[in-house]
């Protein structure tokens, strides 16, 4: 099978193009090969390539950039997404978009299924949400929504913290964001194994359990043996930044055991894999004297 994985230098294309390359044929596009917001350019891109899916991963992730910039966000989010999805018709390719828990409002205090009302409050979320209902048009089409990620290729929230507290600073992490980790070799898994299925649909994807920003930094920094009272926990609210954070955003996988796939790991196990290949890499983030990771 043959994949195009655009955003491929970003943090969760990393980890798509490391995971599809082991199975398929994989043209990575990153944002010099293809500018998304230049529709002949996606089109003589896509048709050079003629890929059987397009795995579209590309976007403005910032919550507070899109908040500060709405016109980029919805340029690259949305008319973006549009080039991608009608360069896709064209040459018959199926499209697995990456989307995200910001499409929700955070107010529930239950798990969000794939089929509760979306109702997102940044410019982040509603973007996405634009983006998502035009991939919905295509005959064959998967949504992805993922959560907080972690994983090699990218600096991101883990990596974040343990450099700060490597270099003697602390580090602050939401107390009251509480939602699901996404370790992106372990969603790029499976993704491959749902899209190899070609069972099409809503998917919500993340590592099985429910922690707080604050849990996950604190967690992150124990296995990398650092310590953990570093990480200082703040209400989301408190901590300056300008777009709002969803005090609940956890998702439930109804999809993905409906159609019969296992549901990922869980998020220690996952998270205590990551903190492992930082000290194998003899990855500066992290003590060499750390013991062996593992998960609680």
């Amino acid at each position: 099978m043959n994949v195009a994985v655009t955003g491929s230098t970003g943090l969760f294309g990393h980890g798509l193009v490391e995971v599809f390359r082991s199975r398929h044929t994989v043209f990575p596009l990153t944002r010099a090969e293809v500018n998304i917001t230049k529709a002949e350019e996606v089109r003589v891109v896509l048709a050079k390539f003629r890929p059987d899916i397009i795995v579209h991963a590309a976007a403005t992730p910032d919550l507070d950039i899109c908040e500060a910039d709405p016109g980029t966000a919805f340029l690259v989010n949305v008319e973006g997404t549009r080039h991608v999805v009608e360069a896709a018709q064209e040459i018959n390719a199926a499209v697995a978009y990456i989307s995200t828990d910001a499409i929700f409002d955070g107010r529930k205090q239950t798990p969000y299924t794939e089929s509760d009302l979306t109702h997102p409050p940044t410019v982040y979320g509603r973007t996405k949400l634009l983006a998502e209902q035009m991939v919905r048009d295509l005959p064959a089409h998967w949504i992805f929504r993922v959560s907080v990620l972690f994983g090699p290729g990218k600096t991101n929230f883990v990596e974040k913290c343990l450099r700060k507290i490597a270099a003697g600073e602390e580090y602050v992490a939401a107390s009251n964001q509480v939602g699901t980790a996404t370790y992106t070799l372990d969603a790029a898994r499976k993704i491959a194994e749902v899209l190899e299925s070609r069972h099409y649909g809503l998917f919500h994807l993340s590592n099985v359990g429910v922690c707080s920003r604050l849990e996950l930094a604190r967690r992150a920094a124990a296995l990398a043996g650092l310590d953990p009272e570093k990480v200082i926990g703040k209400p989301a609210e408190q901590m300056g930044r300008l777009a709002p954070r969803l005090n609940y955003s956890v998702m439930e996988m109804e999809a993905l055991k409906q159609a019969g796939f296992a549901l990922p790991r869980n998020w220690e196990e996952a998270l205590a894999e990551y903190i492992r290949t930082l000290v194998q890499l003899k990855n500066p983030l992290v003590p060499r004297s750390m013991p062996t990771a593992r998960s609680r």
